[in-house]
């Protein structure tokens, strides 16, 4: 996939990385806490002090081994990772009324010195003679995967699509993650060797769930969430209408034409249509506003990435209701009405936001009911549910990352993959031993 094939090539690096001096003197700022509040705040435990204090003594190589033991995902992490409200934000430094520890730049400094220098610090073990299916290809089931491999199992992974990757791929904003990054993860996590991956099969409709519990000893459901959720209301067939993590998707893994659009609303208040804002307004759209029916202090989204699209002359459109829109072929405006502190219509405000594109991000539907095959599996709300290591209702069956926690962040999917890798192992060599 050549890089000028995409659009994603249109923006910069918002968080340009450190160089060796810079990274020296911000790991010398260190206080290397001995309760270490910013361990607690990552999912996957990275020892944060122990990895700066390597890089302060000029060893990147056991820094970058350090993060890696912990979280095999850790170079898309440094880059994605909402560090304001994980690690920096429980920096100790915050409450001294001093700058926080740039912890996520640190990390891809050491991380990415891997990459380049091409460092390996993991090898498969001992081989099992047992047999995992991963479902689904993205974050979770690659830090399972590259898990399993290190405990000696054998791991193939299925994906519906012809891409690998899941969201690290199709779904990071590029100022943050951009498709090569992602896939120069996938390549340099599967030189542990026997990581297989069989694309464009969907497990329950090219491959029944039966005939691959026959064929595996093992299940890991990864497999994340689905399309993104509609409005069901009047003229959302229009042109010009789409879900924001369908747009995202294909601006990054292809050229997309926004020849006159002047005028963009991005209707939601997460952290996808915060992201979509912002790319909107980086592919050079003049207009770009949030349209949200709650207050900006209410919305869901992280306040850190809001205050970067202000900057960036996004803006938004408060305690309003999309009720349709309107247009002849394509869409010229989303119909809407006021709402109260309380969210309920203001009787006679309805009025007209002009748009000539807008982008649906309020959701994503769950996809629980693809496992309904499997006997013992439970769904909640269409999250897969488990018991907190992976273990689902069903022997032999595993679950982690987006189908499961409902979508959080790749952080949360390395988490969980490692640690159902575990669970896994246990269950095989108990069982199956």
């Amino acid at each position: 996939m050549a890089n000028a094939d995409r659009s994603e090539i249109l923006f910069e690096d918002k968080k340009p990385p450190l160089n060796r001096a810079q990274a020296t003197i911000e790991a010398n700022r260190c206080l290397y806490c001995a309760d270490a509040p910013c361990i607690k705040a990552c999912p996957t435990a990275i020892d944060i002090p122990e990895f700066i204090r390597k890089i302060s003594t000029g060893n990147v190589s056991g820094s970058a081994r350090t993060i890696f033991s912990s979280n095999i995902l850790g170079m898309s992490c440094a880059r994605v990772c909402p560090v304001e409200v994980l690690c920096v934000g429980a920096c100790v430094y915050n409450v001294m009324g001093v700058e926080p520890i740039q912890i996520g730049k640190l990390q891809r400094y050491s991380t990415d010195m891997a990459f380049e220098k091409g460092w390996s610090f993991f090898t498969a073990g001992e081989e099992s003679g047992k047999s995992v299916a991963l479902v689904g290809a993205g974050p979770a089931s690659l830090a399972c995967a590259h898990e399993l491999r290190v405990l000696g199992h054998a791991v193939t992974l299925y994906d519906k699509r012809p891409v690998s990757g899941g969201l690290n791929v199709t779904g990071v904003a590029p100022y943050k993650l951009k498709v090569d990054d992602a896939e120069s993860e996938w390549a340099w996590v599967s030189k542990i060797g026997g990581i297989s991956v069989a694309t464009g099969i969907e497990v329950g409709k090219d491959l029944s769930w039966a005939d691959l519990q026959r064929k595996h000893q093992a299940v890991f459901l990864g497999f994340g969430l689905g399309e993104d959720a509609r409005l069901m209301v009047p003229g959302e067939e229009l042109s010009g209408i789409e879900g924001a993590v369908a747009f995202i998707e294909r601006m990054k893994l292809s050229l997309v034409s926004l020849e006159g659009v002047k005028r963009a609303l991005v209707i939601g208040g997460g952290n996808t249509a915060l992201d979509a804002v912002r790319e909107l307004k980086g592919l050079g759209i003049a207009d770009v506003a949030l349209v949200y029916r709650g207050s900006e202090a209410g919305m869901s989204g992280y306040q850190h990435e809001w205050a970067h699209a202000k900057i960036e002359c996004c803006r938004a459109h408060w305690h309003v209701q999309p009720l349709g829109f309107e247009g002849a072929g394509r869409v010229s405006g989303v119909v809407v009405t006021s709402l109260d502190e309380n969210k309920r219509p203001i009787h006679g405000s309805e009025h007209v936001l002009p748009a000539d594109l807008v982008l649906l991000a309020i959701g994503q539907a769950k996809l629980g009911h693809l496992v309904e095959a499997l006997p013992g599996v439970k769904v909640e709300h269409g999250r897969v549910l488990h018991d907190g290591s992976g273990r689902t209702g069903a022997p032999g069956v595993f679950a982690g990352g987006d189908c499961a926690n409902g979508g959080k962040e790749v952080v949360n999917a390395a988490a969980e993959g490692k640690a159902a890798a575990h669970a896994i192992d246990t269950y095989l060599r108990g069982t199956h031993g």
